[in-house]
């Protein structure tokens, strides 16, 4: 609610707050700013709360805001050091809010989802994202292979993490410190046949204990602040391959 209405990136037409919440600095940071932004302010039941929230557990505050806006992928790709996050076929809205979280943290300049089979930004996806999608630029395509190919011939260098990767992920090449989209496939298959053909190189996460995979929050965190790091020139140390990750 506070990262709503500190980017202003949409309208929000009023903020309904339970009457029986209890006083926090959270509470008085978002009544501060709906009055900065001349949001009306509505006390209401916390029954009448609960019935009007679309998330299993609200914590006392809703707001009724406009949509998240729509942007082109062809956009996402001209941006400015374009670090693009491109998700195919996420379903669970706690990974993929959790995904977004950290696409936000790391410099993230817009994400990629596909219109069908995949987990879209629901009120449950917003609450586990703490905020980040009033920060994040999304691109809706209608395919993900196809939007691999838009952004190859952008310019923009499609990384899949993948556990047929034949590259370490600590291993990209420099290039990959420029224009880069970093492609994660859905939880338990990771990415799909034809996604894993459309990517310019597929790397993997070096794996060293027992288990075989991460879960691909865990996988997409990893990945993320490894291109930070590549991208803020720093030093690369010993690698080594391990068991690859499937990011599912």
């Amino acid at each position: 609610m506070r990262e709503l209405l500190l980017a202003g990136t949409r309208r929000v037409r009023e903020v309904l707050v339970a009457d029986d919440i209890e006083p926090a600095p959270i509470m008085d940071d978002i009544e501060e700013l709906a009055r900065e932004l001349n949001v009306p302010l509505r006390p209401v039941t916390r029954r009448r709360l609960e019935s009007e929230a679309a998330t299993a557990a609200p914590q006392g505050v809703l707001a009724r805001a406009a949509a998240l806006p729509e942007h082109d992928l062809d956009d996402l790709a001209a941006a400015p050091a374009p670090f693009l996050l491109v998700l195919d076929g996420i379903t669970d809205p706690g990974n993929l809010g959790a995904l977004l979280r950290t696409a936000e943290c790391a410099g993230v300049t817009g994400v990629v989802l596909p219109s069908h089979r995949s987990a879209h930004i629901t009120p449950a996806v917003t609450k586990a994202a703490a905020g980040a999608v009033e920060h994040l630029p999304l691109a809706l395509v209608g395919g993900i292979p196809a939007a691999l190919s838009r952004l190859s011939a952008a310019g923009v260098t499609t990384v899949g993490l993948d556990a047929g990767g034949d590259r370490s992920l600590f291993d990209l090449p420099d290039h990959a410190a420029g224009p880069i989209a970093l492609v994660l496939g859905a939880e338990g298959r990771g990415l799909a046949k034809l996604t894993r053909h459309r990517v310019d190189m597929l790397v993997a996460i070096p794996l060293l204990g027992r288990l075989n995979s991460l879960n691909v929050a865990a996988a997409a965190a990893i990945a993320c602040f490894e291109i930070v790091r590549r991208r803020q020139g720093a030093p690369t140390g010993p690698r080594s391959m391990g068991e690859p990750d499937p990011t599912g």
